[in-house]
């Protein structure tokens, strides 16, 4: 049974153009290796034709994945959400209390969360600790190494 995933329409986009790209291009490509390993002799004996109908097994079975994916997809609705409080594709501006550092984060669904360009998924600890807060609210958010207390300075919506 698969579960809904909550996509912005950035995020459905790559989810496509990567299916079709697996689809349109690398399965062809594997097909032509199969062929081409095929054609080198015998194929009890021949680890390169294994090779090929390996390679296009694990590319079925991530294009299964993917169409599973977004089948199951849900585009969401930013027009809908309430901006008093943290949610999905809030843009949160938070203070570390206890060494005073100030981060700013997107909160986003699991498969488009990127920290490297403060993005950072619902479902992490941090994500969960925010969500519905509001401005001047505290969370303690249990972390591995520990329990951090942050303080909301902002939310807003781009």
């Amino acid at each position: 049974m698969s579960t809904v995933s909550y996509y912005t329409a950035e995020g459905l986009k790559k989810l496509r153009e990567e299916l079709d790209y697996l689809k349109s291009v690398m399965r062809p490509k594997a097909s032509a290796d199969i062929a081409e390993a095929r054609d080198k002799g015998d194929l009890s004996e021949n680890a390169e034709y294994d090779a090929a109908k390996e390679a296009q097994g694990m590319l079925e079975m991530r294009i299964a994945k993917l169409e599973d994916v977004h089948s199951n997809a849900r585009l969401i609705d930013e027009t809908h959400l309430d901006v008093s409080k943290v949610l999905v594709l809030s843009n949160v501006k938070i203070k570390n209390q206890t060494n005073g550092m100030e981060m700013k984060y997107t909160l986003v669904a699991e498969s488009e969360a990127d920290l490297k360009t403060g993005k950072i998924s619902v479902t992490s600890p941090i994500g969960k600790g925010l969500l519905g807060k509001s401005v001047g609210e505290f969370a303690e958010i249990t972390v591995p190494n520990g329990v951090l207390k942050f303080e909301i300075l902002e939310i807003s919506r781009d």
